[in-house]
């Protein structure tokens, strides 16, 4: 990041701390930013060069809010933002729901005198980029407000993209997309390697990337990031749906999807009973194109993204660990994913490397084939880097630079060239080893869950992690667990 960035950040993140001292979270003064950064550079594209006509009422433009003051300004941005939501558009959609959460005026004044000294659009979009995710990233750090779930790591997703090549004029799907990371990266990916020419920044810009994302805050985040970045206009229709992608088939197939689906077995909604209370529903989605019917929400996210790509299309997924070895539905999926598909590759994740703890996850890599009687998978590749790994968010987080072995491996320039580093006797501990189709047939439930090294620090003590790295896998552990029985409560309650 550049000093200029940096020092930007630095300014945007300077209101945090007060603005907590009265009770506004990280996640409320994000959102706020949005909207007040929204409206600025749509004031700039408004004017001089641009002179672009945007369908903001002039009652409610950037300009009607920075002469105010005091109670007069807390009245006006409360009525901007009620019927900003009401337009179309990606402007209805940045402003859905939308709320004052910063109560104290002289506080939203000082905000919107910093947004507006700064000249947002003469910004490259990296520069614009970058600022946003980092402030996202921050927000991700924040335990209490829940946002790291949907905060996949940067260096992760940048490992998936490379791995799975996207090329220009393809589509790019996330049927959970969080706040927009795969996108990003995919986009930086295809700008970085590939000289575009005018139609292809076109289609890269206006029709390559589509998802879903249910939760309305999160989405407004995921839009506004996509547009600091360049990835659609400020006057577009958005290409960011906020139904739920499970509840029916995609309305169209794509060439890659990348994913990181929400975590937790259960997919569940809200509604109103008779005496007006609110109650929570398990869903079980009965769709005729899934292979099986349950209400675990992971394995209906692999099911779904199995049918949002084209014949020829390519998916790198993350998957908790469930997803690899549980029976019954689990196992129906994972052979018939074998069955259909190319199931070429998992790759296991350490702890430690996500915002919401508790998790233990894999990178499923398959690619969609015709239909066919035999198989398409003849071979699965692991890539262990969980064994005797250890990471932690604060000290010792998750870089690209780790993952650079794996990407080696992998071999994205031609997979079908791979070879092992694992061998029985000259490299025990190798982390890249292939079985075959047929032996994982044999294993128990057909499991995924394949390890084959040994934890050293159970072996021998004076390889023990330090202790904060042991304390951050015990909590790992424990929220894992803790997590499990609350999927056993929710069966056990009437």
């Amino acid at each position: 990041m550049s000093s200029n960035t940096s020092s930007i950040v630095s300014k945007v993140w300077s209101f945090c701390n007060p603005l907590r001292d009265v009770g506004v979270g990280y996640g409320d003064y994000l959102e706020q930013l949005t909207y007040l950064l929204f409206l600025k550079m749509a004031d700039e594209y408004s004017k001089p060069p641009h002179n672009r006509q945007l369908n903001i009422p002039k009652a409610y433009n950037w300009e009607s809010l920075v002469s105010l003051k005091g109670a007069e300004l807390e009245i006006h941005y409360v009525n901007l933002l009620r019927e900003l939501s009401q337009q179309k558009g990606t402007l209805g959609q940045i402003f859905t729901k939308s709320q004052n959460k910063i109560q104290d005026p002289a506080m939203l004044a000082k905000i919107i005198d910093m947004i507006n000294s700064e000249q947002w659009l003469v910004m490259g979009a990296d520069v614009k980029g970058d600022i946003y995710e980092k402030l996202l990233e921050q927000n991700a750090q924040d335990v209490k407000s829940g946002a790291g779930q949907y905060f996949t790591p940067r260096p992760l997703i940048k490992a998936m993209v490379e791995c799975i090549k996207p090329q220009p004029m393809k589509t790019i799907a996330d049927p959970a997309c969080g706040t927009g990371g795969f996108f990003l990266a995919a986009y930086d990916y295809l700008v970085s390697h590939y000289q575009l020419d005018k139609e292809q920044n076109k289609a890269l810009k206006m029709s390559t990337f589509f998802g879903n994302e249910i939760v309305a805050g999160t989405r407004r985040l995921a839009l506004m990031n996509m547009f600091l970045h360049n990835i659609g206009d400020i006057d577009s229709d958005n290409f960011i749906s906020p139904a739920d992608s499970l509840i029916a088939a995609s309305p169209m197939t794509y060439d890659y999807v990348l994913a990181n689906p929400p975590f937790g077995k259960k997919s569940s909604q809200t509604f109103t009973n008779e005496e007006g209370e609110q109650e929570r529903d398990d869903l079980t989605y009965n769709r005729q194109d899934f292979w099986a019917t349950t209400s675990n929400k992971q394995l209906n996210f692999v099911q779904h993204i199995r049918t949002m790509l084209k014949t020829t299309g390519l998916a790198a997924v993350v998957v908790p660990d469930n997803v690899l070895f549980e029976g019954g539905a689990g196992e129906t999926v994972r052979k018939k994913l074998m069955e259909t598909t190319d199931l070429h590759t998992i790759l296991r994740l350490p702890t430690g490397i996500f915002y919401a703890q508790g998790v233990k996850a894999n990178v499923v890599f398959f690619d969609n084939k015709p239909a066919s009687k035999e198989p398409w998978t003849k071979e699965v590749w692991v890539y262990d880097y969980r064994t005797n790994i250890h990471h932690t968010l604060k000290k010792n987080p998750l870089k690209l630079d780790d993952l650079k072995d794996f990407i080696s491996c992998y071999n994205p320039s031609n997979r079908h060239t791979r070879k092992e580093t694992f061998n029985t006797e000259t490299n025990p501990e190798g982390r890249w080893r292939k079985f075959a189709y047929e032996d994982i047939l044999a294993r128990d439930k057909t499991s995924l869950d394949i390890t084959w090294l040994k934890d050293k620090s159970l072996a021998d003590l004076d390889n023990l992690p330090d202790p904060d790295v042991l304390a951050a896998e015990i909590i790992e552990n424990l929220q894992a667990g803790l997590e499990s029985f609350r999927e056993i409560q929710v069966k056990l309650s009437p």
